[in-house]
């Protein structure tokens, strides 16, 4: 994969960079301030961006912001949030889009390289990955949603994980269930939160931006 990677704590930086390569992918360009990440972005397009959330000038939330920039001029643009922080209203209006291809971990929450690689393939293949840190944050600012009253306790649970970004099969192995017990949980879930089978949208997405609340 071609990669950005967008940083601006220098051993952080060098070592994912590092990482990244020993995984057999290519770092195109890395960035240390939120005007050169979205530069970075515009320019090289990459297959998928690793994105850091508070960087220069300001130390707020200028890699988040050049990401959202980056996604509205190069829709479904893969990104992967790596920070300390959980930005509410920044990670919700990521994920508003529906288009998949997002990712949000803290960086204290990543145990180790395969964990990262996982995530990060994952986002690039146009799925999410979601710290489980984060989606308790962003559930426990917002209200609860009324379809999500009609899940059972297992759909809630297969939803949860879905969340994070795990396969059906993941999924199954979590809750030690079959495959096909969870391709049946997850229909039934699909059809309880409305969310219909289009082309033009990914089902797996929509039902997560459902579960987070998000507008």
């Amino acid at each position: 994969m071609r990669i950005v990677v967008a940083e601006d704590l220098y051993l952080l930086r060098d070592g994912m960079v590092r990482l990244l390569e020993a995984y057999g992918h290519q770092v195109v360009a890395t960035s240390t301030t939120g005007p050169e990440t979205l530069d970075a972005l515009r320019r090289w397009r990459p297959d998928v961006a690793v994105v850091d959330v508070r960087m220069p000038p300001t130390q707020t939330d200028e890699g988040l912001r050049a990401a959202l920039a980056a996604r509205s001029e190069l829709p479904g643009l893969p990104v992967l949030i790596l920070s300390q922080y959980v930005e509410q209203l920044y990670a919700r209006e990521l994920l508003a889009d529906g288009a998949g291809g997002i990712g949000y971990f803290l960086k204290e929450s990543v145990f180790d390289a395969d964990q990262f690689i996982d995530a990060l393939e994952r986002v690039a293949a146009g799925g999410t990955a979601m710290d489980p840190a984060v989606i308790a944050k962003l559930l426990g600012s917002g209200t609860s949603h009324r379809r999500l009253g009609q899940l059972t306790e297992r759909e809630h649970s297969v939803l949860a994980l879905m969340a994070e970004g795990l396969s059906n099969q993941a999924i199954g192995r979590k809750l030690f269930l079959s495959e096909s017990a969870i391709s049946k949980y997850t229909t039934s879930m699909f059809g309880k939160l409305g969310i219909t089978d289009d082309d033009h949208s990914n089902r797996r997405v929509l039902a997560v931006l459902t579960y987070l609340n998000t507008p």
